[in-house]
């Protein structure tokens, strides 16, 4: 539907110049001020879901970082593996930070030209599968990126069927091309080859390696560059004239793939090196589709019918149909546990019952937030949110305002509503992963369930002092609700508890963690196995 603009754009010849963007300068905006206000509802054409996954160390938390510095959602970057030791801001858990991998999802949110975009950063890693799963499940749209090196990998093939199974629309991303032996030619012809996508350039680069200076758009027929400290300011400006030819070529083929179906557009850059993440958020706005133009469905379960009906879900940003909403990830934290719910349909309002259609309970919602990876923000009732000087409390007027050892968190409360299309965090919930909760009206749906891959891998574990039994038992039992890949039990036999998940990476980081967060090192091991003895041949 998008891409006719982009057929007929392509059509017409190029576009109108725009004058080179001011970017940017380095100071945070008050762009929170205008994030939630209670003049009126942010209707479904001013929000974005999105995700970014792709294969390990293809450079998904860096491309995260730019685009909340460019949007203003950030005042100061920082890498992955940054000599200050601050790291990403998405890899909250310090041993993100210390490996330099994404362990656990984390979701953010941020504003671009007047739109609103909610991302969820995945891992990269196999074993950490059922992060990437549970956010494509609630997810409208996803950034497939790839390493320009390495191109289409084993982890981008799976990350691929996962985004087929939910139906999931994607923009790809080829990072990294100012590294050396960087080919987005090779990496395009994969997409074409391993994954059987009808794939085409959007841009194409001006120089590769370390001659990297910035994109050309084909679309619109102008390179772009990226001036500024940080990239901040974008420049355009007329095509050089040695890739003029090559440039004409990649736009007749881009016209050629267009016109056929299921096309799938690619944009280039090095999220690294600043360059090509501004004209992928315009992308996002353009090409991905907001929650009124993708279609979910609830099961309706019926006690004398063993069919199942599926009924579709009004994306209406109002009260006027029953709220349905779908549990796809828990986490707890300081404060208790932290349930995410995304909003299919209907008004979820704090102070409000809703039933839980797996165990038939009722509970009360205490709170509705928003999170930042590890952090909750505060706003006042007219959505102005700020951070108090010297870490002061505000007083009633704002809502929620804690304040730690040294660290100021703020918790928004979302004004105390959320709406169909909307991604938030309850408090105090006692449920599990892919439960659904509605209001008593339509008790009878439930949502499509989340794929969950069983366990490859199974070891022994158990507390190095046996005093710390309690610990471990109450970090098996959070880390099993967390996370329905990691299973857990008790072998009469040989006396031992038997931990399975998706590979050694998996099981190690839940014993570092349990010696982290419980103070109870764990010892891992084969399981041993009972030998059992039978006569084989009489006895005379």
């Amino acid at each position: 539907m998008r891409l006719l603009r982009v057929a007929a754009a392509l059509g017409r010849g190029p576009l109108p110049r725009v004058p080179a963007a001011l970017g940017w300068q380095g100071k945070q905006g008050n762009w929170k001020a205008c994030r939630w206000c209670s003049s009126g509802i942010v209707p479904n054409e001013k929000i974005r879901n999105i995700g970014i996954s792709a294969h390990i160390d293809s450079g998904k938390t860096t491309l995260t970082e730019r685009v909340l510095y460019y949007t203003g959602r950030i005042a100061t970057m920082h890498e992955v593996k940054g000599k200050d030791g601050v790291g990403a801001v998405m890899d909250s858990m310090e041993l993100e930070r210390q490996r330099g991998i994404t362990i656990q999802s984390a979701a953010t949110y941020t504003m671009w030209k007047d739109i609103n975009i909610n991302i969820i950063d995945t891992p990269g890693h196999v074993d950490f599968t059922i992060e990437v799963e549970r956010a494509l499940r609630v997810l409208d749209g996803a950034i497939l990126v790839l390493c320009a090196v390495g191109g289409v990998q084993c982890q981008t093939m799976t990350v691929n069927r996962q985004m087929k199974r939910y139906n999931v629309p994607f923009l790809t991303f080829i990072n990294k091309l100012d590294r050396m032996g960087s080919n987005p030619a090779r990496a395009l012809q994969q997409m074409r080859s391993k994954l059987n996508h009808n794939a085409a350039f959007v841009q194409m680069p001006i120089g590769l390696e370390g001659d990297f200076k910035g994109i050309i758009d084909l679309i619109e027929e102008r390179a772009i560059y990226f001036d500024g400290d940080f990239g901040q300011i974008v420049r355009y400006a007329e095509i050089p004239a040695e890739l003029r030819a090559a440039a004409a070529d990649h736009r007749q083929e881009l016209i050629e793939c267009v016109a056929n179906s299921d096309e799938q557009l690619v944009f280039l850059g090095s999220a690294l090196k600043n360059k090509g993440v501004q004209p992928l958020l315009d992308a996002v706005l353009e090409y991905l589709p907001n929650p009124s133009e993708v279609q979910n469905y609830a099961i309706l379960n019926q006690d004398d019918s063993k069919e199942k009906t599926k009924i579709l879900m009004n994306s209406q940003r109002d009260n006027s149909h029953p709220f349905v909403g779908l549990a796809f990830k828990l986490e707890a934290g300081r404060f208790g546990q932290l349930t995410y719910v995304r909003n299919y349909q209907g008004e979820l309002k704090k102070g409000n019952t809703i039933y839980n259609t797996r165990t038939g309970k009722k509970v009360r919602v205490q709170r509705l937030v928003r999170m930042h990876a590890d952090m909750m923000e505060a706003s006042t009732p007219l959505g102005h949110c700020f951070r108090p000087a010297g870490g002061a409390f505000l007083g009633s007027s704002v809502l929620g305002c804690v304040v730690t050892d040294s660290t100021l968190l703020w918790v928004k409360w979302l004004a105390g509503e959320v709406y169909a299309g909307d991604i938030c965090a309850l408090f105090g919930i006692d449920c599990a992963s892919g439960d659904t909760f509605t209001n008593k009206d339509n008790s009878g749906l439930s949502m499509e369930s989340i794929h969950v891959p069983e366990p490859v891998i199974s070891v022994a574990m158990k507390p190095s002092n046996k005093n710390d039994l309690e610990k471990f038992s109450k970090g098996i039992g959070r880390f099993t609700r967390e996370d329905p890949t990691f299973k857990v039990h008790f072998d009469a036999e040989s006396k031992e508890t038997i931990v399975s998940g998706m590979g050694e990476l998996h099981l190690e980081i839940y014993a570092q963690r349990m010696e982290r967060e419980y103070g109870c090192p764990c010892i891992i091991g084969k399981p041993r196995v009972a030998f059992r003895e039978t006569i084989t041949t009489p006895v005379p």
